[in-house]
């Protein structure tokens, strides 16, 4: 780092360069620079955490159910056939013998 004469031979060079009166109006256009790059940073962070928010799961989504029909536990089939399946006769086999 800079030690504090070559702080010193630094600030007599700029002030040659710009003058003395164009130096408080260079620092305050930094500073208003550094205000606004802080602030956009501020409201980056703050929209990437609701994004974040926004794509978190909520929790397991339910299963469409068909009107008038409760909800199975998770593992149990159905009792009834599927919709569209073809009808088995009640004394019938599952392998379609009687």
């Amino acid at each position: 780092m800079l030690g504090g004469w070559e702080w010193l031979i630094l600030l007599v060079v700029v002030l040659l360069l710009f003058g003395a009166k164009r130096l408080p109006e260079m620092a305050r256009s930094v500073g208003q620079s550094a205000r606004v790059f802080k602030g956009e940073m501020k409201g980056m962070k703050s929209d990437d955490e609701a994004k974040g928010r926004a794509e978190e799961p909520k929790g397991r989504a339910e299963e469409p159910r068909s009107p008038g029909r409760a909800a199975l536990p998770p593992g149990e089939s159905s009792p009834r056939p599927a919709a569209g399946a073809p009808r088995q006769h009640p004394d019938s086999h599952p392998d379609g013998t009687r």
